[in-house]
């Protein structure tokens, strides 16, 4: 049911036929443009000044940079993660302003970059600079599957110690597991590009996909999260009818008719980012009908310059937290290029020139699939 908001798009707004009519492509380099500005010297891009930078979310806002027409700033927040790693091919889960605050790693984190480097091979085709990064994924990837559990799932954290790695936290998340099978996806896709192949990372991924279709019980519950709903079709791991009936199964628990999806279930907040995640989720299963509708649903967010806010509380009619964050505008951004097809970096979520999808095989989870393949 549709809340009493003044933001709400009415229930009987015409249907969105072209992403165009709803951003043009001028409005989208805006956006992009708001991110550069947020940018910091070193290449970092904070979810908000003067706050905190992940890897993760730093490196989509690079990839919506490219998208906008931003190259410098996306190439020096790249060059930014090649600096900043670390010698087991991690990353420190936060920096604030050049600080380290939070030491410890996040798996999905330390993947993402392989999707952000094969994102730029398919917008620019630029082999030298996959050439340069490609060391970093390496490490990356090599460091995250040495931290899948037997079951398939991957660790979602390890803690550092005296400047070490230490210990490792020994659950899994869906949606940080569903993350990083779509960057083992890119990352098997720039191995072959460079003519290096990584038979573990295949391996890797055929033991997560089946986790993730198989096994959603052994991982962390955390299912009032919007993410955890959609992440298995956006990641890639889930598709066809199962991924029409997960994302059916729970549509009316988060989407809120004219406003976009809510964060938490129990919460009364929409926020911009996840709905745009869920925009790219339909469009890779084909829902290109709902996933225009959404887009334009959450356009309520967007504030002056292109800036995106983060949330909408609708019973008080307020942006919540009151803030312009970089992460909602680079889903923006993505969502919008994989409707308008406008670079050839749309299809990143869809997966088509990625990696295809991996053989279930060398599985240790203990069920029937396990002893067929053993």
């Amino acid at each position: 049911m549709r809340p009493d908001s003044p933001r709400s798009r009415p229930a009987d707004a015409p249907r969105v036929l072209d992403v165009r009519e709803v951003l043009s492509l001028a409005d989208v380099e805006a956006t992009a443009l708001s991110i550069a500005r947020m940018q910091e010297p070193t290449g970092a891009v904070p979810w908000v000044v003067g706050e905190k930078t992940d890897v993760w979310n730093h490196v989509e806002g690079a990839m919506a940079m490219l998208v906008g027409g931003q190259v410098e700033a996306a190439e020096r927040a790249y060059e930014w993660v090649r600096e900043t790693q670390r010698h087991d091919g991690s990353w420190p889960m936060q920096f604030v302003v050049g600080e380290v605050t939070d030491d410890s790693a996040e798996t999905n984190m330390s993947a993402y970059i392989a999707v952000g480097i094969w994102h730029h091979w398919t917008v620019r085709g630029d082999l030298a600079f996959v050439r340069r990064h490609w060391p970093v994924v390496r490490r990356a990837l090599d460091y995250v599957v040495s931290l899948q559990l037997d079951w398939g799932g991957i660790a979602w954290s390890q803690e550092w110690t005296d400047g070490q790695p230490a210990k490792v936290n020994e659950d899994a998340l869906v949606t940080a597991s569903s993350s990083i099978y779509q960057s083992l996806r890119a990352g098997v896709a720039l191995a072959e590009l460079l003519g290096e192949p990584q038979p573990e990372w295949e391996l890797a991924g055929g033991r997560l996909g089946h986790a993730i279709r198989e096994h959603r019980d052994r991982f962390l519950d955390k299912n009032e999260w919007s993410m955890d709903w959609y992440y298995p079709v956006l990641g890639g791991a889930v598709r066809g009818a199962e991924a029409y009936r997960e994302l059916e199964e729970q549509w009316d628990r988060f989407v809120v008719e004219g406003l976009g999806i809510r964060c938490v279930s129990k919460n009364t907040w929409a926020t911009g980012a996840e709905t745009c995640e869920l925009v790219m989720a339909l469009d890779a299963i084909g829902d290109r009908e709902r996933a225009l509708s959404l887009f334009a649903d959450m356009q309520h967010l967007r504030g002056e310059g292109g800036a995106y806010w983060t949330g909408y509380v609708w019973p008080d009619d307020v942006n919540w937290p009151h803030e312009h964050s970089t992460y909602t505008a680079a889903a923006v951004i993505l969502a919008w290029d994989a409707l308008a097809g406008h670079t050839g970096g749309a299809d990143i979520m869809r997966g088509t020139t990625l990696a295809g999808d991996f053989a279930e095989i060398g599985l240790e989870c203990g069920c029937e699939a396990a002893s067929v393949g053993s």
